[in-house]
């Protein structure tokens, strides 16, 4: 079974040039360390619901001012996300 995740960002991150970054190398990009503002809108059982909401949240305040920052996936349930370790730069 699939569930379709959904997630907003208001972008606040800058480059070395002063532009604001929604996207790195074609893909969709959050950079919290550096101020962007994630959100969780939901969990959906659909693709179609998961869009749904990102139509009438595209009319609340603060969504509304970036409109097209909402980023959705698909995952299975009870199947692994991360399969391998990680380092930590700290």
């Amino acid at each position: 079974m699939k569930v379709f995740i959904l997630w907003h960002v208001h972008h606040l991150a800058r480059d070395g040039e002063g532009n604001v970054v929604h996207f790195a190398d074609g893909e969709f990009a959050a950079q919290e360390d550096e101020g962007d503002d994630v959100k969780l809108l939901g969990v959906y059982s659909s693709e179609e619901r998961a869009r749904r909401r990102i139509a009438s949240a595209r009319e609340l305040p603060g969504f509304r001012d970036e409109p097209d920052c909402f980023w959705h996936g698909a995952y299975e349930i009870d199947e692994d996300a991360w399969t391998s370790g990680y380092a930590s730069e700290a």
